[in-house]
């Protein structure tokens, strides 16, 4: 069932009193949305119809594997993460990734690997488009 997403204000003040805190000198996040534009299209430049939701669902197992992995690369001390399920619209959010580490580098780097990971091996999404 959709959800409405969490506070990212308050994921942040909750990482900022977290005891790994004094060890985090970058917090970044990752809010997915659901587009208009079909994924065939922003990613392949093939021409497909308009999209106007998808249905979104994970695998909670794979999903706690993928944020153990992150909190497991080299500098990283604050993984939270949030996925919405269901039937969403176009503007809907699909999820928020929320990562706190030691320097820029990594950080970016586990965000990168953990929203790839979540989207290659945790979810299924399934794009719903406009029928003229």
């Amino acid at each position: 069932m959709k959800q409405q997403r969490p506070s990212i204000d308050q994921w942040l003040k909750e990482a900022k009193a977290h005891e790994s805190a004094p060890e985090i000198g970058m917090y970044l996040t990752h809010i997915g949305i659901v587009r208009r534009t079909a994924k065939a299209t922003a990613r392949l430049g093939e021409d497909a119809p308009p999209v106007n939701g998808m249905e979104f669902s994970y695998d909670r197992t794979k999903l706690e594997a993928a944020v153990e992995a992150a909190r497991a690369m080299e500098g990283i001390h604050y993984v939270k993460v949030w996925l919405n399920e269901g039937r969403l619209e176009v503007g809907d959010e699909i999820m928020q990734v929320l990562i706190g580490g030691d320097i820029r580098p990594r950080v970016i780097d586990a965000l990168q690997a953990l929203v790839g990971r979540i989207k290659n091996e945790c979810v299924e999404e399934t794009e719903l488009y406009e029928v003229d």
